[in-house]
């Protein structure tokens, strides 16, 4: 999921590449990343959509070219997600992780609902 993340993912066919039952699959991958398959999925695109948009992307082409497929629920899961809207978040202004090493920046960066 985290390199192909653009693709159009599915459970039942992240299952059978695991060689799983879509149902053993979901909960084991819960067990593993503390979240559903979806929201990890999700996360993903967000993060991407992130370092799009501080590139200065417009909302509609980040949403696009993370593989989201509707803007609308993709603005509020970046919502719910990072705590401001995609155009909100670029909008400001982000020198502060400019500065700061990749490696740093991607951690302090990473969308959780859980913050």
């Amino acid at each position: 999921m985290d390199r192909a993340y653009v693709e159009p993912l599915d459970v039942p066919t992240m299952a059978k590449q695991a060689l799983m039952s879509p149902a053993h699959f979901s909960r084991e991958f819960k067990i593993a990343y503390g979240e559903t398959p979806y929201a990890y999925l999700m996360a993903r695109r967000v993060e991407r959509a992130m370092a799009l948009l501080r590139d200065g992307w417009a909302v509609t082409d980040a949403c696009m070219a993370v593989g989201a497929t509707s803007l609308g629920s993709f603005s509020s899961t970046f919502t719910r997600l990072v705590g401001e809207t995609p155009s909100g978040y670029r909008a400001r202004p982000h020198e502060a992780l400019e500065a700061m090493p990749p490696c740093l920046a991607k951690l302090l960066t990473r969308p959780a609902r859980f913050r």
